[in-house]
Parts: structure tokens; sequence; C-alpha cells
């Protein structure tokens, strides 16, 4: 593999590359060590992975790193990128619950910074050239660090496919942490995995769920019995799981477990990547599914008829910034004030049931809800009287009639030219 065409003056001195220990960041330090004559810093940012952060340090640096670190960020990710997705609602084409996506600017924030602790300018991330999270990362330095240069080596070396990073390792004996036959291309944080790759690439295939799954089981397998769950919220927040208080990183991995044994939140879906083509994702987000699915409900009691309107409208566009990497934008920001003004009545508890693979709705309630049990029931009372609703349905529905009232006369109209014309 020839080395890249460098200018001397453009050398850096230090890369500090975004590393996650799998195939692609493991092929990547060798391939900068043939190519750049400089240190390669790794950053293993722990958004919630479940490897070994040590091991993975000792995996970089035996593959070429000078110098390896491991930043745990779960509670920081939690906080301030997790609950501002679950507060606005925002699910991207319906589904995603935007997993990879919110974690990205905080990993390219973390390495910003440790950049600049290393006294680099360059960063290098693992991204490939057809994927979301090359934009994701970019976008993100671009808006924390202008003056930064990024080093993207899917774009310009001749490695093409999974295949050949691990014949790249094989040829210099280095071990690579993935089976050939089971190399899907993953991603794992506090809130959900990923899997593409391998015969997911065929939307034709069903997944294998029993070597794909690693967070739940298959619905089909999940426990023959219920289970009730309630899940407290303060202004949008979630701060109890069935009674008892805890932080929402402890709770979204409690609520991870209970989910996973039932199966639920697993998503298979085609996307529209940002690069513009589609791609086939399956997602296992039970804790997630869980919290939006309770979040929803205090919402529906909660919220009037037109802010909740436009909450929805809000949570589409939120989602296409987070998926779209625009995370570190004056839209978003300005996106959440909105979102939180409305959360402020977004207080009480949900039920859930889940059973096999099905989160059920099993009661809300809240001090600040809008539901009027007088009002809703058939019973009349003296806030809404049955005969009211005769000139409400007349006026909402002016318009229209005057509309049938103008086709009506105009219909008439042409029918007495036509007779008129006939008679002559």
């Amino acid at each position: 593999m020839s080395k890249q065409n460098q200018h001397p003056e453009n050398q850096p001195e230090k890369i500090v590359l975004a590393y996650s220990g799998g195939l692609d960041t493991t092929t990547i330090i060798p391939w900068l060590k043939e190519n750049y004559d400089c240190e390669i810093i790794a950053v293993c940012v722990n958004v919630g992975m479940s490897e070994d952060m040590e091991h993975l340090k000792q995996r970089a640096v035996a593959s070429g790193a000078s110098k390896a670190y491991a930043l745990n960020v779960q509670a920081e990710f939690v906080s301030d990128y997790i609950l501002p997705c679950l507060k606005a609602g925002a699910v991207y084409e319906g589904h995603y619950l935007l997993g990879t996506a919110m974690a990205r600017p905080l990993i390219a924030k973390k390495l910003i910074e440790i950049a600049i602790q290393e006294g680099s300018t360059t960063i290098c991330h693992g991204a490939t050239g057809k994927g979301n999270d090359q934009v994701r990362f970019e976008l993100a330095v671009q808006a924390l660090a202008p003056h930064f240069k990024i080093i993207a080596p899917w774009r310009i070396w001749n490695i093409k496919s999974r295949e050949d990073a691990i014949a790249y390792l094989e040829s210099r004996n280095i071990p690579y942490p993935v089976k050939p036959e089971e190399s899907y291309s993953r991603d794992q944080n506090l809130w959900h995995l990923s899997h593409e790759g391998l015969e997911l690439e065929n939307p034709a295939n069903a997944p294998n769920y029993n070597r794909l799954l690693q967070l739940s089981v298959a619905p089909q397998k999940a426990p023959d019995a219920e289970e009730t769950i309630e899940v407290t919220f303060h202004k949008g927040l979630p701060t109890h799981l069935n009674g008892v208080a805890l932080s929402p990183d402890e709770l979204l991995i409690e609520l991870n477990r209970i989910g996973g044994q039932h199966g639920v939140g697993i998503v298979d879906m085609v996307e529209n990547r940002v690069v513009g083509l589609k791609a086939r994702g399956i997602y296992e987000t039970p804790g997630g599914a869980l919290l939006y699915r309770a979040h929803d409900l205090l919402e529906q009691i909660c919220l009037d008829a037109q802010t909740r309107s436009m909450k929805q409208q809000i949570a589409i566009k939120y989602s296409e910034l987070v998926y779209g990497g625009l995370w570190f934008t004056p839209l978003r920001e300005a996106l959440d004030a909105f979102v939180d003004s409305t959360q402020q009545t977004v207080t009480g508890t949900a039920k859930l049931m889940l059973y096999k693979g099905n989160i059920i709705p099993a009661g809300v309630q809240s001090p600040y809800s809008l539901y009027d049990q007088e009002l809703a029931s058939f019973t009349t009372g003296e806030l809404y009287r049955h005969s009211d609703a005769e000139g409400f349905i007349t006026l909402y529905g002016l318009p229209s009639k005057v509309r049938a009232l103008m086709h009506q006369k105009t219909e008439q109209a042409r029918q007495q030219q036509e007779l008129a014309g006939a008679s002559v």
C-alpha cells in the first residue's frame, strides 16, 4: 500500500484517532503508522460500550498507538444528549431512536478536548465514505474546532471492504477483534446496539435474531408472563422506576435489562442516509423504547392539542438535525428551548405492560393532566352540553358548506346554459 502524498509543512506531529477497538479502527492504526510519520493517539470515548476499556487501550498500543485514552462519559451522554432527544420525542423516519447519531457529537467533542491537551490539530475517524458518521464527526469538528484537519482513511485508502481490512491485518500478523463470518458492523452505547452488514445488506433476508441480538431476546423467546412497570417523570425527565429513585443512567441500564428480557425495542428498517443512499439496520433499543412510550403517554394527557401538534412537527425536524450531524447548531438549541417550555407540566407516572415484544399502555396519571373525566364521559355536565356541539359543527364546517354551495350554484348555471343551447 503506497504512502500518501504528504507535504512536509502539512505533516501532523500527532494524530488523534477516534478508537473503538473494532475492525476498522484496529486497521487504521497501522495504516496511519505506515502513511504518516507521526504519533498516533487513540481515544476511546466510552458512551456505554460493553468492552473492557483497559483491554481496548492495550489493543490500541499493541496495534501501534503511542498512547491511548479511555474516557467514561456515560453520565454526560445521558444527561446532555439522550434526554434532550427523549424530551423532543425525536424519532428518525418513524422508527430509529437515534442511538448512534446522538453519541457522535459527544465523541467528537471529547476528541477535540484530547487533541488540544496533546497539542494536536489533526483528528482521524474510521467512518466509511458511504456512512452517516463521517458527516456527524466532521460537522461537529467544524462547529467546535474549525481550524482542525481531518483524516478519513475510508475515503483515501485502497481498502474497499471489511474483507480487505481483515486481509490487511492478517498480512501484518495483527490480531483483529471479529470473526470473518460474523463481521457485522456494530455500534453499542448506553442507549442502543446497532447491526449492519453481511446478510442484512439484502432487505429480502430475514435477520437471524438468534445470532444477531445481544441486548434483547427475540420476542418469541420472551417469557410467557407479562410484566408491568411504572416510570415516573418530572418536567419531562425520568426520575423513578417502580417507585425507586434512580439517576438517569441507572434507570436506563435497568430498563435495558427489563426491556431486553421481553424482546421490546427491536427495529428492522431501511433508512435514508445523509449521503443519499438507503441502508438497512437492525437496532436494539429496549430501554429507550420504554422511555419514549412512557413519555408519550404523559404528553398525551399533559399537553393541549395545539402544543402537542406543533411539538410532533418539531420532533421530526429535531430527528433530522440529530441524524444529519447538526447537533451543534443554533436551530437545535432553539428547538431545545421550545421543547423545554412544553415539558414544564410533563410530570407524572406511566404504567407499561411488557409482553413478547409488545409495549402495552397500562395507565397514566399526572397532577397536570388536562383530561377531565366529567367532560370525557357521555354524561351531560355543566361545562359541556351535548346540544353545544350543534353550533360548533355549524361554524367548524362553514368553509366546507360555503364551498359546496358554490359548486352547487356553478353546476346549476352550467346546466341552465346547456339547456339554453339545446333549445336554440
